[in-house]
């Protein structure tokens, strides 16, 4: 065999083992990012049209996270959360849409105790798929509902199911759970 064709084939090779490598790392890298924000995965490459854009967005997101200052809570403030919250609960009897209300600014109150930025409801959505990627769908529904009766557009088994949505997330959230 000529020195030549020697060459090429070392080239070749390298070639194929520098391929190979790049394709079991974006490999590894999707499967971090489907393991860590479950159906959010899923949801964000359809709103982002691929793959790719999602991934980068994904990323985008861990990094943002990355720089949060995340912290636990005293036990005192979990148990005073945990009487506001039976509080909210037990007054959805008398006034539901209330409750429903008051539920999203326990929530809200308990993210930002947390360390989470709450200035817009898109932001806390981002913030929390990081950590919470299977309870963020809970946070957009209970949302949604909350939204639709300020204008009187909801039953009141859509409010019931909006309290039970964000009981999901108030608890994860309290107990410094995640939901991987």
């Amino acid at each position: 065999m000529s020195t030549s064709m020697l060459i090429a084939v070392i080239v070749i090779a390298a070639v194929l083992v520098i391929a190979l490598a790049v394709g079991l790392w974006t490999r590894s890298r999707r499967r971090h990012l489907r393991s860590r924000f479950g159906p959010e995965y899923d949801r964000t490459v359809e709103a982002e049209g691929g793959r790719k854009a999602a991934e980068r967005e994904l990323r985008s997101r861990e990094a943002r996270h990355d720089a949060l200052e995340i912290k636990e809570l005293p036990p005192e403030r979990r148990k005073q959360y945990t009487e506001e919250w039976s509080g909210v609960q037990e007054a959805f009897v008398d006034r539901p849409e209330r409750s429903v209300g008051e539920a999203d600014e326990l929530v809200t109150r308990l993210m930002r105790e947390r360390g989470y930025p709450t200035e817009d409801y898109s932001g806390q959505l981002r913030d929390l798929s990081v950590e919470h990627g299977r309870t963020v769908e809970h946070y957009r529904a209970a949302h949604d509902v909350k939204v639709r009766s300020g204008a009187g557009q909801t039953t009141t088994e859509e409010l019931r199911g909006a309290m039970v949505h964000y009981r999901a997330l108030f608890e994860e959230l309290l107990s410094d759970q995640r939901s991987r």
